[in-house]
C-alpha cells in the first residue's frame, strides 16, 4: 500500500530543487539557448521512506545476490525476519519470531491453497518480497506477526533473455538447478515467462537419544537410535504473464503460477537399549512419498475513469493437489513385526475475486474501498493398511471428508497527507469466514467468524531535519483456525507415546483475536544511509495452543483454546555505504539488525511460558564489496536457543543457530557472469530437544540431531 500521490506531490518538488544541473558554458555574447539536464523526480522515491504504512521492499536484485534455490534461505536474510528448520530442509518463515500461522504468507497478495510448501517456491520466478510489519485494510488481517507479500514476475523488459544453469553440492546431497526468463514487447502486448527446475540427492545421519528419570533425577530409562536417511527431491516453477495496453488507457493482464514437487525419503532407525525395556521396534524403517502440484491463474483489469479515479478488478482460479505415502515396516523376523502404510490425497480448488476502487478527493486524501472474495473445496482422504491389509475394512474408500470455506471481505481507507511531513493513514476491513467440514467418521461440523479491524498509521517527519521521522500504527488482527485444526479426524502414531501423540482436530476451535501496537524512530542520514529502531506488543485472546493429554487409551495432542497470550518486539536495524562515513572508502555496503522478543502465555504456568517456538534473540550482519568486475559479499545469521514451556507437563528446547554465508559474483561481460555462494560455513547440525512428564516414566527428554555441514552453490548466467 502506497501514498503515492501524496509522496510524489512532496518529493518531486524538492528533487528538482536538489537534483544535478549541468549547463554548458558559453562565451560572452553567444545567443545559444543554455542546454540545463535537470534529474532526480521518480528515482528519489523510496516505498519504505516514503509511504505512510511501514513495508521493507525485498528487490530482485537482492533477491539473486546469494544465489539461493528457495524463497525461504532469501528470507533469513531479511531483518526482522527469522526461519524455523528443524532438520535443515525448507523451514517456516517467521516474523517477531512466531511461526505456526501468526505470520501472513501471500502470493500476489493472495493466499497459497492449503499444502502448497513455500520453501518450493524459486526466487527467480519472483520481482520482489514485500515485508509488512503492521496490517493494512487491503490486505488479509490473519496477520497477528505481520505479512510477507511474494510477488511473482510483473516487469516486462523489451528483449530480455537469461538462462542460469548450475549446482549444488555439500555434506550429504548434490543437484544441478536451471532457470529462464524470457520478456519481450509487440506493439501494445507484452509477455514475460519465468522458469526453473531443480533436483537434489541426499543423504545423512540422524543421530537421536531418549531417556527417562524418575521423580528424583534417576535414570530409569536409556536408549540411542542412529538413523541414516536418503532421498531425492524435485522441483519445478513456471509464471507466464502476458499484457494488453487497450485503446483507451486501460490495460488487461493474465498471470499464471505452476509448482510442482516431488519428494522420496528412507530413513532407517536402530535403536539400542542400555537401561529400561527394550524399544517396542529395536530396527524400524520408514519412507515418506510425496507429490503436490498447485495450478493458479488470474486476470487483471484496470479502469482508468474520470477525475484519476481507478477501477483494478482481479479474478482468479486455483488449484491444489497432493498425494503422500507414509510407511513404517520392520525387517523380517523381527520381535515385534509392524507394516503400516497411510495414504493420503488431498485436492483443493476454488476461485477468488478482489476489487479496489480509488480516487483523490478533497486536498491530500487518497480514498480507496474494495472486496475480498473467495471460495474453495477441499476434498481429503485417509487409508490406513496393516501388512497390505485395511484398518477399517468398513471404509472400503477409507476416511474422507470434504471442506468447504466462503469468505467475504469489505474494506475502505483513506490515505491523507495532511502536510508535507503529516500523513495519516484510517482503514476498516470487514472479514467473514464459513467453514463446512463433513466426513463419514465424524458429524458434520460448522464454524463461523466474523472480524472487524480498524487499522491506523502516522508518519511524521520531524521538522528541522533532514531524515528523521516516527511511525505509529494500532491495527486489530486475527488468525482463523486451518483445516487439520478443525477436522476432529484421528491421525495415529505407530508408537504412541507422549512424545509421539496421535493427532485429531477440534471443531469447536475459535480464531485467535489480537490488538497490535507498533512504533517507530527512522533516520536517514546519507544515500543509502539507514537506522531505525522499532518496538510491537500484541495481545492475542483466545490463544491457541497443543494440548497432550491420555484419553485413557492413548495419546493424544488437540489444539484448544487456552485463554490470552502477550508479546513484545523491539529491532534495530542500519544499513549504510562505508562512503557515508569515510569520503574515499573503497565501495563497501554494511548492514546489521537485532531482534529482541518476549511473549507470555496466561494458561502456562512459568517461567519460559513463552508461545511455542517464538525466537527470543536475532541477529544479521551483512558486507558486500564491489570492485571492478568482482562483486563478494557475506552475511551471518545468528538466533539465540532457549527452553519453552508448552503445558504445565511438556517443554521444548530451541536451538541456538549461527549460520555464515558467502558469496562472489564474477563479470565477464555485460553477458555473462558467474555467481558462487557458500553456505553453513560453521558447519553446525539441526537439533531438536523436547520432553513431556509422563506418568508411568516419568521425565521423558528426546534429542534428535541432523547431520550438516557446508555447501558450496556455482550458477552460470547467460544474457543473450
Amino acid at each position: 500500500m502506497t501514498v503515492l500521490a501524496a509522496a510524489l506531490a512532496s518529493v518531486f518538488p524538492a528533487s528538482a530543487q536538489q537534483g544535478t544541473t549541468k549547463a554548458d558554458p558559453q562565451p560572452a555574447g553567444d545567443q545559444k539557448m543554455q542546454k540545463v539536464e535537470v534529474r532526480g523526480t521518480a528515482d528519489s522515491y523510496d516505498a519504505r521512506r516514503d509511504d505512510t504504512a511501514t513495508k521493507i521492499v525485498v528487490t530482485q536484485e537482492e533477491i539473486a545476490k546469494y544465489g539461493d534455490t528457495s524463497v525461504v534461505d532469501v528470507m533469513k536474510r531479511v531483518p526482522g525476519i527469522t526461519v524455523s528448520s528443524p532438520n535443515g530442509r525448507g523451514g517456516e518463515i517467521r516474523m517477531r519470531g512466531l511461526g505456526a500461522g501468526y505470520t501472513q504468507i501471500l502470493i500476489n497478495g493472495e493466499r497459497a491453497p492449503a499444502g502448497f510448501s513455500i520453501d518450493s517456491l524459486s526466487p527467480d520466478v519472483i520481482e520482489r518480497i514485500e515485508v509488512l510489519r503492521a496490517a493494512s485494510a487491503e490486505f488479509s488481517t490473519q496477520s497477528v506477526a505481520g505479512t510477507v507479500n511474494i510477488v511473482l514476475k510483473k516487469v516486462v523488459r523489451a528483449g530480455q533473455r537469461e538462462f542460469k544453469i548450475g549446482a549444488r553440492t555439500g555434506s550429504g546431497f548434490n543437484g544441478p538447478t536451471a532457470s529462464l526468463q524470457l520478456s519481450d514487447k509487440l506493439g501494445k502486448m507484452s509477455y514475460s515467462v519465468a522458469a526453473s527446475v531443480m533436483a537434489e540427492q541426499f543423504s545423512r545421519d540422524v543421530l537421536s537419544d531418549e531417556n527417562a528419570f524418575d521423580a528424583a533425577g534417576v535414570p530409569v530409562q536409556m536408549r540411542d537410535i542412529a538413523g541414516a536417511e536418503d532421498g531425492r527431491l524435485k522441483l519445478f516453477n513456471l509464471a507466464p504473464r502476458l499484457n494488453w495496453a487497450l485503446d483507451n488507457g486501460d490495460s488487461l493482464t493474465s498471470q499464471s503460477f505452476v509448482n510442482s514437487a516431488r519428494f522420496r525419503l528412507h530413513n532407517r532407525q536402530v535403536t539400542t537399549t542400555t537401561l529400561g525395556a527394550p524399544a517396542p521396534y529395536p530396527v524400524l524403517d520408514s519412507s515418506v512419498r510425496s507429490d503436490n502440484d498447485v495450478v493458479r491463474t488470474e486476470v487483471n483489469w484496470v479502469h482508468k475513469m474520470a477525475d484519476g479515479a481507478k477501477l483494478d478488478v482481479k479474478a482468479s482460479l486455483i488449484g491444489g493437489w497432493n498425494t503422500t505415502d507414509n510407511r513404517r515396516w520392520t525387517p523380517a523376523g523381527s520381535p515385534r513385526a509392524v507394516d503400516n502404510l497411510v495414504h493420503l490425497e488431498a485436492d483443493e480448488q476454488g476461485a477468488t475475486t478482489v476489487g479496489k476502487y480509488s480516487k483523490t478527493i478533497m486536498q491530500g486524501h487518497q480514498l480507496g474501498m474494495g472486496w475480498d472474495g473467495g471460495y474453495s473445496v477441499r476434498n481429503d482422504s485417509r487409508e490406513e493398511f496393516e501388512a497390505g491389509e485395511r484398518v477399517f475394512p468398513a471404509l472400503p474408500k477409507g476416511e474422507e471428508s470434504t471442506s468447504r470455506v466462503a469468505r467475504l471481505a469489505l474494506y475502505a481507507q483513506d490515505e491523507w497527507s495532511l502536510t508535507q511531513r503529516l500523513s495519516v493513514y484510517l482503514g476498516a476491513r470487514w472479514e467473514g469466514i464459513r467453514t463446512t467440514t463433513e466426513g463419514n467418521t465424524f458429524d458434520t461440523g460448522r464454524s463461523r467468524s466474523n472480524v472487524w479491524s480498524p487499522v491506523l498509521q502516522t508518519l511524521w517527519k520531524i521538522p528541522d531535519t533532514k531524515g528523521d521521522q516516527i511511525r505509529f500504527a494500532v491495527t486489530r488482527t486475527y488468525k482463523a483456525p486451518s483445516f487439520q485444526q478443525l477436522i476432529p479426524r484421528r491421525q495415529t502414531a505407530i508408537d504412541n507415546r507422549s512424545t509421539d501423540p496421535d493427532f485429531a482436530g477440534n471443531p469447536d476451535l475459535q480464531p485467535e483475536l489480537a490488538l497490535g501496537f507498533d512504533a517507530s524512530y527512522e533516520h536517514y542520514w546519507a544515500e543509502g544511509a539507514l537506522f531505525s529502531i522499532s518496538g510491537s506488543m500484541r495481545r492475542i485472546d483466545g490463544y491457541t495452543r497443543s494440548q497432550v493429554f491420555f484419553d485413557g487409551a492413548r495419546w493424544v495432542a488437540m489444539p484448544m483454546n487456552a485463554g490470552e497470550a502477550t508479546t513484545r518486539g523491539l529491532e534495530l536495524e542500519t544499513k549504510f555505504p562505508l562512503k557515508a562515513l569515510i569520503k574515499d572508502a573503497p565501495a563497501i555496503d554494511l548492514r546489521a539488525s537485532v531482534s529482541a522478543n518476549w511473549s507470555r502465555v496466561d494458561g502456562v504456568p512459568g517461567p519460559d511460558n513463552r508461545i511455542d517456538g517464538q525466537t527470543p534473540l536475532s541477529s544479521t550482519l551483512g558486507v558486500d564489496y564491489k570492485t571492478g568486475k568482482l562483486t563478494m559479499g557475506g552475511s551471518f545469521v545468528w538466533k539465540e536457543g532457549g527452553l519453552v514451556r508448552i503445558s504445565e507437563r511438556q517443554t521444548s528446547t530451541l536451538q541456538t543457530r549461527r549460520d555464515l554465508e558467502a558469496t562472489a559474483l564474477y563479470k565477464f561481460n555485460p553477458q555473462q557472469q558467474l555467481r558462487v555462494a557458500l553456505s553453513n560455513l560453521l558447519g553446525q547440525d539441526f537439533v531438536n530437544r523436547n520432553s513431556f512428564l509422563e506418568e508411568g516414566r516419568g521425565l521423558v527428554v528426546r534429542e534428535t540431531r541432523f547431520k550438516a555441514g557446508p555447501s558450496v552453490r556455482a550458477t552460470f548466467e547467460q544474457k543473450f
